[in-house]
């Protein structure tokens, strides 16, 4: 998958693993975004509408399981600890003509390897409201834009306050709040790629390495860093 591949909204009727040997995966749904370097996975289940994005170069590679087949209940998209025997696994898998006895074996293998680890996730709710919405969009495209709520107010013709009230109203936080989360995650694409903190920090709009990190951390309980690790969280 070239970097900026799309699989355009879709759902399946197996659960999916989808996961990236090499490169970064994003996957979205409805209400959530995860940003998966190679050390994890994400169990996606049947019928759960999606999208798949390659934030850079990738190579996807996924399992498909048959619902009535399959012991695991987990009705939520949920990340996985991706190691090297799962991926060996994967391949194995993938040959057609394995015995169908081996397949089995290995089947059951790969299901026990499905572990869930903990990993924040970073929503950022759109608001309804037009005015707003305009000015979440303009953001969105533009994340390091610094303009305050009242330079938006002139641009989309709103008041600071009408724009502050549908911000909170619609998505539950404040304008700052929900700017500083629009930053942290279009920052996630970069930084599983192993692009440098700090140069990712500028790209989104921060003046200091340190203050990234440290609204990274208040966000999600972890730095940048510890994000990504491949033994982090937990089940």
């Amino acid at each position: 998958m070239p970097r900026g591949s799309v699989f355009d909204w879709h759902a399946h009727e197996d659960h999916q693993v989808a996961w990236a040997p090499t490169g970064v995966l994003m996957v979205r749904t409805d209400s959530t975004a995860w940003v998966l370097p190679p050390t994890r996975a994400l169990w996606i289940p049947a019928g759960v509408r999606h999208e798949t994005l390659s934030t850079s170069a990738a190579t996807m590679q996924a399992v498909y399981v048959r619902p009535h087949r399959c012991p695991i209940g987990w009705t939520d998209c949920t990340p996985i600890a991706a190691g090297r025997l799962l991926g060996e696994l994967i391949g194995y898998l993938a040959d057609p003509g394995l015995d169908p006895e081996a397949r089995t074996r290995g089947e059951a293998v790969v299901v026990d390897l499905l572990r869930p680890v903990r990993m924040a996730t970073i929503d950022v709710p759109m608001p309804s409201e037009e005015r707003a919405r305009a000015v979440a969009e303009a953001l969105h495209a533009i994340p390091n834009d610094t303009r305050t709520l009242q330079a938006w107010g002139h641009e989309v013709g709103a008041s600071e306050r009408t724009l502050a009230r549908a911000f909170l109203g619609d998505t539950g936080l404040s304008f700052g709040r929900w700017r500083t989360r629009l930053r942290l995650s279009a920052a996630l694409a970069d930084l599983g790629a192993g692009v440098p903190v700090s140069t990712v920090a500028r790209t989104v709009g921060y003046e200091s390495t340190s203050a990234f990190v440290a609204a990274f951390r208040k966000e999600t309980g972890v730095t940048p860093a510890a994000y990504f690790q491949a033994t982090s969280g937990g089940p």
